[in-house]
């Protein structure tokens, strides 16, 4: 079958890659529930240095810890962000001066330029590609743990050619999403909406 969709989770040598690991499938039964899209039920790992990255429609990418960034991995992100690919990239510490926070924003400046990180505003079509949000949608997680404890009223972007390619979160959804998608039944609406959208602008790109 030739599938329109599947889940990319990137690996990186530095840090820890392997977090939130029911939330693909949870994601990906979202998909399959509100759209039409033809979706592969199995995430796929492949290491950021590997060319298989570059054909991914949607890439994932997350941690807790430093990011530092080999010059394999360097190269192929800034070739599969200019060729037009989308990454989506969630701090896990869900704060704004952590480790890893401080040190992919660096890996960025270096790569794409100090400028190309920035906040997009409440209004971005991302934000109404397929449900309508005001922004982006507040987490639990942001008010408890080893976070900031504040509630992050944007997200970042990195745009190439007047799209968003890379889309930086410090709000944790993956964490937010990481639950058995059966027990979805008990939320008062569906907190995975929002990755509805981001997957959908990323199609659309």
């Amino acid at each position: 079958m030739a599938w329109d969709f599947y889940f990319t989770r990137l690996t990186y040598e530095s840090g820890d890659w392997d977090v939130d690991v029911r939330m693909p499938s949870n994601v990906l039964n979202s998909l399959v529930e509100y759209t039409t899209l033809r979706v592969d039920p199995v995430e796929r790992i492949v290491a950021l240095s590997d060319p298989k990255m570059l054909e991914a429609p949607f890439c994932y990418f997350a941690g807790h810890k430093l990011v530092q960034f080999t010059p394999a991995e360097r190269k192929n992100l800034e070739r599969y962000v200019k060729g037009g690919g989308f990454v989506f990239v969630d701090d896990c510490n869900h704060d704004i001066d952590g480790l890893f926070a401080k040190s992919f924003e660096s890996e960025i400046a270096s790569i794409f330029g100090k400028r190309a990180l920035q906040k997009i505003a409440n209004n971005h079509a991302i934000y109404s590609s397929f449900f309508k949000f005001e922004g982006p949608p507040t987490t639990g997680v942001e008010l408890n743990g080893w976070g900031d404890d504040l509630v992050h009223d944007y997200l970042k972007a990195v745009e190439v050619g007047g799209r968003v390619r890379i889309l930086y979160s410090n709000k944790d959804y993956g964490c937010e999403w990481d639950y058995d998608f059966r027990n979805k039944r008990f939320l008062a609406v569906d907190n995975t909406r929002f990755a509805v959208n981001i997957i959908q602008y990323a199609l659309g790109a």
